[in-house]
Formats: C-alpha cells, sequence, structure tokens
C-alpha cells in the first residue's frame, strides 16, 4: 500500500493549490494530480517523492526528494501525478511499471 490518505486533485483550483501552504506532508498522505502531465514545487516549504502515472496508472517516471522551487518534466506520457512525502518512494519500493491502483 503506498497511501492511506491520498487525497485526489482533480479540479482546476484544487490542481492550482496542490500542496502550497502546507507544512509538511505525513506517511501515508499524498495528493493524486489528475490530469496533470508535470508539476512544480514553487512556493512549498518541504521535499517530496513524486510518481508520474499512465493513464493506467502505471508508474513511468519518479523523483525521490524533490526539493522546494524546482519542476519535473512535462511529459505526454504522464497523465497523471502522485505526491508523497519525501522518502515514500524507497519506504514503499515503488519501482518503474509498478502497477497502482484506487482502492476506495
Amino acid at each position: 500500500m503506498v497511501g492511506s490518505r491520498i487525497t485526489v486533485a482533480d479540479s482546476f483550483l484544487s490542481r492550482l493549490i496542490g500542496l502550497i501552504g502546507r507544512k509538511t506532508l505525513d506517511a501515508g498522505c499524498g495528493l493524486l494530480i489528475r490530469p496533470s502531465s508535470g508539476i512544480h514545487t514553487f512556493g512549498m516549504r518541504f521535499s517530496i517523492d513524486v510518481v508520474a502515472l499512465d493513464k493506467n496508472l502505471k508508474v513511468v517516471r519518479m523523483w525521490e526528494k524533490l526539493r522546494p522551487f524546482r519542476a519535473t518534466v512535462i511529459s505526454f506520457r504522464i497523465h497523471s501525478v502522485l505526491e508523497l512525502s519525501s522518502g515514500q518512494i524507497r519506504d514503499r519500493q515503488i519501482a518503474l511499471h509498478d502497477q497502482l491502483e484506487i482502492l476506495n
């Protein structure tokens, strides 16, 4: 399990705000931004792990410990982006081509 408290950002406003303004992101928490072909951390106060997913929620790219005021590449292969607390890619052993699924 990648996280038990994943919030979905699927409106213009929720995608625009994202994690900006938060002081931290606890383990088990995250933000699934969809649609999104890349993200930035401008205005953020902490590093995050970023998992890029295709339209079928398969992992196509990852950025570990992405620091504030950085940006990922933009790719048409990326359909959504999962933002997790720093270290979660390693701790949860997320790998390229892993298939994720959303459970309600």
